[in-house]
């Protein structure tokens, strides 16, 4: 028998959550939670094997379950975590693995209507496995697919540095009291951008404004929620 608590602060979903694994078999529901204090406070006092937790919970409605997943590697290695989501954003499920994917699973909310799949993440987390919600792992791919055909890839981590700068409208010799360079070595490492990113032969500033709305979009595009 998997005993299962649950973190999940919407009423609604709570009650689908709790139909859902009614219909389960070696399931047992140990407590429905509103918040991670709640669900720290029965995994001292209950054997609890897997926390199922929405992503986003009070107080901060953030990143919560991600965090509470965080500190169970150290309190309880032993208890499986399944993070449910309505969000296809990146960095979420990669902080989740970051320390290691076993007993960890990340699936979008729209899997508490097939049972079979969320029974299968159950049992797998807590046999200390994985599973990844396969929308998700298509959001990853393209995102480093991305990543990897961006021009920015071509700057080294000095030069990105000088760009940042340049894009938060730091004048060279801005720049340079920044980094601690002189304003000689800041040109070189602009002229050094401009090659690079090959942009258009114009004037300095035309050229400026190019880079700086260029590493303005990536840094957009990575900041953007995937819904």
């Amino acid at each position: 028998m998997v005993r299962i608590a649950v973190g999940e602060d919407s009423y609604l979903v709570q009650q689908g959550i709790a139909q859902v694994l009614a219909t389960m078999q070696d399931i047992d529901l140990v407590a429905m939670c509103e918040t991670t204090a709640q669900l720290e406070r029965v995994i001292s006092t209950e054997r609890v094997d897997v926390v199922l937790t929405d992503i986003r919970m009070p107080p901060s409605q953030s990143d919560e379950g991600i965090e509470f997943a965080a500190r169970l590697r150290d309190t309880n290695p032993e208890i499986g975590v399944i993070i449910l989501s309505q969000f296809l954003e990146p960095e979420y499920p990669v902080r989740l693995f970051e320390h290691g994917s076993s007993g960890r699973a990340y699936l979008l909310k729209e899997r508490i209507g097939t049972p079979s799949e969320l029974a299968r993440a159950i049992t797998t987390v807590a046999a200390g496995g994985s599973v990844t919600d396969p929308k998700v792992v298509e959001v990853l791919v393209a995102e480093r697919r991305r990543a990897e055909r961006s021009p920015l890839n071509e700057l080294t981590p000095r030069e990105l540095e000088v760009l940042s700068l340049v894009a938060e409208g730091h004048s060279n010799t801005g720049i340079a009291s920044e980094l601690f360079l002189t304003k000689r070595a800041v040109e070189k490492h602009i002229n050094a951008i401009f090659s690079k990113l090959d942009l258009p032969d114009e004037s300095i500033g035309s050229r400026r404004v190019h880079a700086a709305l260029l590493f303005l979009s990536e840094q957009h595009e990575e900041s953007r929620p995937h819904r």
